[in-house]
């Protein structure tokens, strides 16, 4: 693996540490901060107020990367990732840690233009195996950030964030020195209306068989919201577990994604072709669910992650497979429109899966499983209709 790809990968991760390493601290910050006794409002506001400025800094980030080059735009995010954490570090006041909490969202918007970069170094049949191995590392990243926050949180409250800023910056100083420019910059002058977060959409949804893919990445994205909203609440409701058995289980899970990802997609699109390989990912993850919701014992939760595992491949083969339907010069706008679709999901999704959970939680928790599972059928049409681009092999 080259030096550019080590460092992409580490921002990648790096990114996912920050979105999972405030879940253990947040409510005790909170009270630290604000001295109220329910907290549970603000965490709403930040964890809506962080999609959001994805959802509106992604295609902006991917827009200017098409434009000035991948390497810049990744430069001042992984700067501004770094202040961030000092900025929660140190915030004596609610409406400063709103203020580093918003700057998170919008460094990690820098998702886009990671994407945009590896599609620019690699040849299509090397994509999907790449993909994986970024989606693993999100996951391994998705792992350590709740254990790193939860650890240090025990010493001082602030101390992850101190952490966070240490490896962000270190990932800043190595890719100052080490990671090259991946595309020609255009020299245009930049039209300040094509930095509309809106605007992307439009020329995007106007290429004929887009608006299928992004609707399955949006609904994979509201799916894969569940777990994080319900599967405390269930585990506890249907189970009596306390948080050393949640944190197993979702350790366990995430563990098993990072490894499905990594090293299931290239061989299994190889093996079966890209559809075949998103609707096989699809069938893995409903039939976890399904036998999630009629679960009455704890073991079969940690029995049926292979199951999870085989749900793994679907989204990198789903990735490869989308950039291969835009040309390369709006791969970053591309992206960029793929990450906000992904942010909406994050601020819709978790509002409406926690509302079904409280209406069933007393007669059957594990009813949200079937609803999750309701919404990603819609996938297997719109998966099934897509017009799929022969496959360009490297020379």
């Amino acid at each position: 693996m080259n030096r550019a790809l080590i460092i992409i990968f580490a921002t990648v991760g790096l990114d996912a540490v920050g979105i999972g390493l405030i879940f253990p601290i947040l409510a005790r910050l909170i009270e630290e901060v604000t001295h109220a006794g329910n907290v549970a409002h603000y965490i709403g506001i930040m964890t809506a107020l962080y999609a959001l400025m994805q959802f509106v800094f992604a295609p902006v980030l991917g827009a200017l990367s098409d434009r000035l080059g991948r390497r810049p735009v990744l430069l001042i995010s992984m700067a501004g990732a770094a202040i961030n954490y000092l900025i929660l570090a140190f915030a004596p006041h609610l409406w400063m840690l709103l203020i580093g909490r918003a700057i998170a969202g919008l460094t990690s918007a820098n998702i886009s233009v990671a994407t945009a970069y590896i599609t620019d170094i690699s040849a299509e049949d090397t994509r999907a195996r790449r993909f994986g191995l970024f989606n693993a590392m999100f996951g391994i990243g998705f792992i350590i950030g709740p254990v790193l926050g939860g650890v240090f949180g025990d010493y001082w409250i602030r101390l992850p964030f101190i952490a966070a800023a240490l490896l962000n910056g270190g990932n800043f100083l190595m890719a100052l020195f080490v990671l090259p420019e991946s595309r020609t910059p255009t020299r245009e002058k930049i039209d300040l209306a094509a930095l509309n977060p809106l605007r992307p959409f439009r020329s995007i949804l106007s290429m004929q068989g887009l608006l299928p893919i992004i609707i399955v990445f949006f609904i994979f994205s509201g799916v894969g919201e569940v777990y994080g909203t319900c599967w405390a609440l269930w585990g506890h409701d249907a189970f009596g577990w306390n948080g050393l058995w949640i944190g197993l289980s979702l350790g366990t899970y995430g563990a098993c994604q990072a490894l499905a990802q990594a090293f299931l997609p290239g061989p299994a699109v190889k093996l079966l072709g890209e559809r075949a390989t998103i609707l096989t990912g699809v069938a893995g993850t409903g039939l976890a669910l399904i036998i999630l919701a009629f679960a009455t014992q704890p073991w079969v939760v940690f029995a049926i992650m292979p199951v999870f595992v085989l749900g793994g491949i679907g989204v990198p083969s789903l990735q490869s497979l989308a950039t291969r339907m835009v040309d390369e010069d709006k791969q970053g706008q591309f992206q960029g429109v793929l990450a906000s679709a992904i942010s909406l999901a994050s601020i819709i999704a978790p509002l409406g899966f926690s509302t079904f959970y409280f209406v069933v939680q007393k007669q059957w928790p594990g009813a949200i499983w079937l609803s999750a599972l309701i919404v990603y059928a819609i996938t297997v049409p719109l998966v099934l209709g897509l017009h799929i681009p022969k496959l360009k092999m490297a020379h």
